[in-house]
């Protein structure tokens, strides 16, 4: 199911530029084969992220979040297969040659991945693995690269950019070095940013930071973002719409205060209620949802969610729920009408 309507935002995005989808993912589902047998690790995902606006996609580990985007970016292990449709403003991507996807990757549609010390060439300084994109994408020369690369690196806040572009990435620290991998996505200032866990590892005031500085970037360039995360705090202070994802699938999506103040999936609620808060004068219990999640190579029948939630019926046991509307750019899978 797509989801299209526009939801009430932190930073709201105009409507004329929300009516854009820059990216339309239809009946996703990605496979692995190993040695134990195949992994369903996305199954029959859809949805849309609009022009200018930010998707957060929650969930726990293995839920499926970076592999859809993987996916999308044609960026699967050996062993990965995805089928279904995904178009980029209209273009049909998934199963496009590689030299063809290279066109479109870093330039038009980019990805900040988890660890940037392991993403960035140790053996290269920061100003040649700049200046490549952009020599490589835009045909610039290396002069004007450099000083594109300098300048894109002081928009991030890099300190004293112009002596720092020559260092390797070692010479700078993480926060230092996911602002590079930041300045690296948007040379190009693409349609589409996928960021996957941008804050993973940072000291708080770093992530604080890290997350004003993509909130200032989205106003400034109207940058479709994607933000891959666990840490629902992240997904309250910067997205409009947010994704919940449990084994692969989608089992709720909406506007971030709907979802935040009146989930209706049990996983969300679990979720949710699993967020460490502080209480003044009060010692509040850490609530963690039970079990674990299930292994995509055997998936229970009907609901996977069934064997932890606490609200399971006769029909959980039988059919896995399909994601239905439940309002106005609401959705969810689960076989109750409404939370109790």
């Amino acid at each position: 199911m797509n989801s299209t309507a526009a939801s009430p935002a932190v930073d709201p995005v105009p409507a004329a530029a929300m009516a854009e989808q820059v990216l339309e993912v239809a009946g996703l589902n990605t496979r692995f084969d190993t040695p134990d047998g195949e992994v369903r690790a996305v199954n029959d995902v859809s949805f849309t992220v609009a022009r200018g606006e930010t998707v957060g996609v929650v969930g726990e580990s293995g839920s499926g979040k970076s592999q859809v985007f993987l996916s999308v970016m044609g960026l699967l292990a050996s062993n990965g297969n995805a089928t279904g449709r995904v178009r980029f403003k209209g273009q049909d991507i998934l199963g496009l040659p590689a030299a063809k996807l290279n066109r479109l990757r870093g330039s038009r549609m980019s990805m900040i991945f988890q660890d940037p010390m392991t993403s960035l060439n140790p053996f290269l300084t920061v100003a040649r693995q700049l200046t490549e994109v952009l020599v490589l994408h835009k045909g610039m020369g290396e002069r004007q690269a450099l000083k594109r690369s300098i300048e894109m690196l002081d928009l991030v806040r890099i300190p004293e950019a112009a002596r720092r572009i020559g260092m390797y990435p070692h010479e700078f620290s993480g926060g230092m070095r996911q602002r590079v991998m930041i300045a690296m996505a948007l040379l190009c200032q693409p349609d589409l940013l996928i960021a996957d866990e941008p804050t993973t590892a940072l000291d708080v005031t770093v992530q604080a930071q890290i997350l004003d500085l993509m909130q200032t970037l989205k106003r400034e360039f109207n940058t479709s973002i994607v933000l891959i995360t666990h840490d629902l705090g992240v997904i309250a202070g910067l997205a409009d719409r947010v994704m919940v994802m449990y084994a692969g699938s989608v089992v709720e999506e909406g506007a971030v205060r709907e979802i935040f103040y009146d989930p209706q999936h049990p996983y969300t609620v679990g979720l949710l209620h699993s967020m460490p808060r502080l209480a003044a004068g009060r010692k509040e219990r850490l609530v963690s949802i039970p079990g674990q999640p299930p292994n995509l190579q055997r998936l229970p029948k009907g609901c996977p969610f069934r064997p932890r939630c606490s609200h399971a019926f006769a029909p959980c046991s039988e059919t896995d729920p399909a994601l239905r509307p439940t309002g106005p750019g609401r959705a969810k899978a689960c076989h109750l009408d409404a939370m109790p």
